[in-house]
């Protein structure tokens, strides 16, 4: 079987995008990181690029204004001349339109830092000590038209603690989104998922798939 061709769309720091770099490296994930896609100018995540030898091409999002599928359409256009089989949010902080899931259906991953469908939104872990809620998590999900929607592919709980700020509840879970999204790259790159309406049924037969909680 070929090797999935794997774009990361990111808008930040690049922690998430580090994560598919280090665990392509330490050879727990067979894929082509074909190429990183940034909407931010300058952002950390390119240097990052750099250095893992990651073709990195930076799309400004401003020029385009409120027109969100044009600004996708020259998104699209790269992933396609890097003939990308597979496209990883990792801190893309971009709603985006029905387009671009059009043209990679059930093709498009998203990581985000609660426990969805609670708290979706830009501001999850404030959201969520502000709810009082006990526990939080991280949830990898395919990304349809809806706001932090799609079906749910991995899960995984933290506890949120008496004294946790936002920034504290934040880096453990971000620990757990660095496990989880070379994880679930891996699956979809193996063959290993099957979405069934909302669901993915996941064939986890030969690996270890950490239990949600």
């Amino acid at each position: 079987m070929a090797r999935v061709h794997v774009g990361v769309l990111a808008s930040g720091r690049g922690t998430d995008f580090q994560s598919l770099v280090d665990a392509r490296d330490r050879g727990e994930l067979d894929v082509d990181l074909a190429v990183l896609v940034c909407n931010v100018p300058g952002a950390a995540v390119l240097d990052r690029a750099g250095r893992a030898g990651v073709p990195a091409v930076t799309v400004d999002h401003r020029p385009f204004g409120k027109d969100r599928e044009a600004f996708e359409r020259e998104v699209v256009k790269v992933l396609r001349e890097h003939r990308v089989d597979l496209v990883v949010f990792a801190g893309f902080m971009r709603i985006v339109t029905p387009y671009l899931v059009g043209e990679f259906p059930n093709r498009i991953m998203n990581i985000h830092p609660s426990l969805l469908p609670a708290f979706p939104g830009a501001h999850a872990h404030r959201d969520v000590l502000a709810a009082g809620a006990k526990v939080s998590g991280c949830t990898i999900h395919f990304v349809d038209a809806s706001v932090d929607g799609g079906p749910f592919i991995l899960q995984r709980a933290v506890p949120v603690l008496d004294d946790d700020t936002e920034e504290s509840l934040g880096a453990r879970i971000l620990e757990w989104e660095h496990r989880l999204l070379p994880l679930a790259v891996r699956l979809f790159a193996e063959g290993r998922l099957r979405v069934e309406g909302k669901r993915v049924r996941i064939d986890s037969r030969g690996i270890d798939v950490p239990p949600s909680a």
